[in-house]
């Protein structure tokens, strides 16, 4: 095991020398999972104006107590007039505070009659009133270069009236899948074959991780066809990931290509699942390189992997710190285990409770079994050498966070 690498050296070759890909500008309706290039600066207040936390009466709160004439209606989106002394307003909710009022009572605790109005005696000043400026304050910054834009962002962008935004370009990548006996749903399989469940997982992933995936290629076990294949990705894109054929099978032909052709960075990992993952980079015709990952063909293994490498590796050619590392939980193991020479990453749901966070490990932990992959809130980290009893405390790798 002496020539297995860490998780951490892995790591440090991938993402050496990555940098950011260039920006283009998009439309705010083709924004949503883009990565802003640059930081947005906020050109208004918002709420730009004073304004009704809800539908009911604006005065001043001077006036508390008194019966007092409605001396104008304001609807949202309505300019509003000053208000004259002695008066309250019938206001509703988002509409514009008039000048003079410096509060608003709530509709159901004022007595009305004909075009007057009573109001409660306990009314302090800027109750019910939103601010101007209160979310976001002209000049200030918005979005910070590198935020993912989802829901949330996407409104603080539309609040501000804005249409267009500089994003980065997607990373290109290209997917390839080795092995003679592996084949597409939708094709009776033959014996000895199996279907192709890698390529639309790592699609999955691949976009999820912000990747416009551009070609998906089925690679047969031939080193010549490995070899063109491969340059033949290099050349069209970013990054190009592969699975299976990079152990040390006779039919295993990836990584002996990636040495003809290109960089191997590094070849096995102690790590379990995922042992046999080569990282390294290809030549494209115009003296650039793309990036390799070579992923194990076991499911459960280039599951790991695409958390593991291929979302880091992502995160920083589009330089989103939310992409760069998963979130680290405390938990309590709720199974027992031990480890051998490798670290283990287990499949785990997290359950909370007042008095905690519980790991509970999916019963087949097995580089084969999907099925554990389908739940999984986490991984739960065992270092090598390592005997786990059950509520001994763990660290975990949050999916979901």
């Amino acid at each position: 095991m002496a020539d297995l690498q860490p998780l951490s050296a892995a790591l440090e070759a991938l993402l050496s020398d990555v940098s950011a890909l260039s920006a283009e500008s998009v439309s705010l309706e083709a924004a949503a999972g883009r990565v802003l290039a640059e930081a947005v600066t906020a050109q208004m207040d918002v709420p730009p104006f004073d304004n009704s936390a809800m539908d009911g009466y604006a005065l001043r709160a001077a006036d508390a107590g008194k019966w007092l004439p409605v001396s104008q209606r304001i609807a949202a989106g309505t300019p509003a007039q000053a208000l004259a002394p002695g008066s309250c307003a019938r206001i509703f909710t988002g509409g514009e505070i008039p000048s003079g009022a410096d509060c608003v009572v709530m509709q159901e605790r004022v007595e009305v009659e004909a075009e007057s109005a009573r109001m409660p005696t306990d009314i302090p000043a800027g109750d019910n009133v939103r601010r101007r400026g209160r979310d976001v304050r002209q000049g200030s910054v918005l979005l910070k270069a590198g935020e993912r834009l989802e829901a949330a962002a996407l409104g603080h962008l539309a609040g501000q009236g804005v249409t267009q935004v500089s994003v980065r370009r997607r990373p290109r990548v290209a997917l390839l899948s080795t092995g003679d006996e592996i084949i597409d749903p939708g094709t009776p399989l033959k014996p000895g074959q199996l279907y192709n469940s890698n390529r639309p997982m790592l699609k999955r992933l691949l976009e999820n991780f912000g990747a416009d995936v551009v070609s998906t290629v089925s690679v047969p076990d031939s080193y010549a066809r490995t070899v063109e294949l491969l340059t033949a990705a290099a050349d069209e894109t970013d990054l190009v990931v592969t699975t299976g054929g990079v152990s040390v099978g006779e039919e295993d032909h990836v990584k002996a290509a990636l040495e003809a052709i290109g960089q191997l960075d590094m070849w096995k990992l102690a790590i379990r699942p995922g042992k046999p993952l080569a990282l390294g980079r290809l030549p494209r015709s115009d003296g650039s390189q793309a990036r390799f990952v070579g992923l194990p063909g076991n499911p459960v293994s280039g599951f790991v992997g695409a958390w593991l490498f291929l979302r880091p590796l992502l995160g920083a050619m589009l330089n989103c710190r939310a992409l760069s590392a998963l979130p680290n939980i405390t938990a309590n193991a709720g199974f027992a285990t031990s480890t051998g020479p490798r670290e283990h990453y287990m499949r785990v749901t997290l359950t909370f409770t007042p008095r905690g966070v519980t790991a509970v490990a999916f019963e087949d932990q097995n580089s084969g079994v999907l099925s554990s992959c389908i739940n999984a809130d986490a991984f739960a980290v065992i270092p090598p050498h390592s005997e786990i009893a059950e509520g001994d405390t763990i660290s975990c790798l949050w999916l979901a966070g």
